[in-house]
């Protein structure tokens, strides 16, 4: 492995995934929740960093697929007022910026010089999967991701329990305020946030929820769950796009409920914004 990542070996085992209860949308296909039976894996502590990436890339030469194609979504709260950008229809707070990419995250003019440990983003799960050929790794399947987020407890919303804010203290990086124009950061960010600024869950994995969302192995389908198969599911054979976990620095309660341990989203391949990264997973090392 070129890269000296910091794997977590868990045991796997019979886990509850997913929920009967509060979705984030219907269309997301979040339960029913069923009995998941998962073999022993590794997954990374921590989302892929800048450093790691840039790693990768200086070893490769892998060109992203944003830089590819010349543009990427960056959230419009991080641009000058007066810049004319292009929105997405029905999400106007995401703007299409030439020349956004991982290592200019906000377009040209930005850098992640003073960001190397924050997780990179603007990868597509396509930049995701090239990279995990280099380290050695693979993405996780979704199945294995929620058992990890889960950190041992058993149908709980976060990695640390049920409550959002235990005691008044922020467990992770998500919007504070009135989306998206104000964001009070009272978590202390409103961009992503340098990995293991958050505790650790029962595993003893950094930021499961929030900061950025994390690509999985996965192709997407709302009905999977109720004819998923109970030992190391994988997922449809094919699809459109690719699941999505975890939520990110830009879910508020009011608008975006996915920044729970069972939510779903998901994705085309090819896709990269300046929320989404990913962290890996490998067979356990046995010794």
């Amino acid at each position: 492995m070129p890269l000296d990542i910091d794997l977590v070996t868990l045991e796997g085992g019979v886990f509850v995934m997913g929920t009967d209860g509060e979705y984030g949308y219907p269309q997301d296909g979040e339960g029913p929740a069923h009995e998941v039976e998962l073999a022993p894996f590794a997954i990374a502590r921590c989302a892929v960093t800048n450093a790691e990436f840039g790693a990768f890339v200086d070893a490769t030469g892998h060109r992203t697929e944003a830089e590819a194609f010349g543009w990427s979504f960056v959230f419009a709260g991080f641009l000058p007022g007066e810049l004319e950008t292009r929105a997405v229809v029905g999400a106007p707070w995401w703007r299409q910026i030439e020349g956004a990419d991982w290592a200019h995250p906000e377009g040209p003019d930005s850098s992640v010089a003073d960001r190397a440990d924050h997780p990179v983003v603007h990868v597509s799960w396509n930049d995701a999967a090239a990279f995990c050929a280099w380290s050695g790794t693979r993405l996780p399947t979704e199945a294995e991701w929620e058992y990890a987020a889960r950190g041992g407890l058993v149908q709980a919303r976060f990695p640390w329990g049920d409550e959002l804010e235990p005691g008044g203290e922020h467990r992770m990086n998500v919007f504070q305020g009135t989306f998206p124009g104000e964001n009070t950061e009272a978590d202390g960010f409103a961009g992503t946030a340098p990995v293991r600024s958050f505790p650790a869950n029962g595993f003893g994995l950094h930021e499961m929820t929030g900061n950025a969302w994390e690509w999985t192995a996965d192709w997407v389908d709302p009905g999977a769950y109720a004819a998923s198969p109970r030992t190391d599911p994988r997922g449809p054979d094919a699809g459109a796009a690719k699941v999505m976990r975890g939520g990110s620095y830009l879910c508020p309660a009011s608008y975006c409920n996915r920044y729970r341990v069972d939510a779903r989203s998901s994705n085309t391949p090819d896709s990269s914004t300046g929320n989404l990264g990913f962290r890996v997973a490998a067979v356990p090392e046995v010794g």
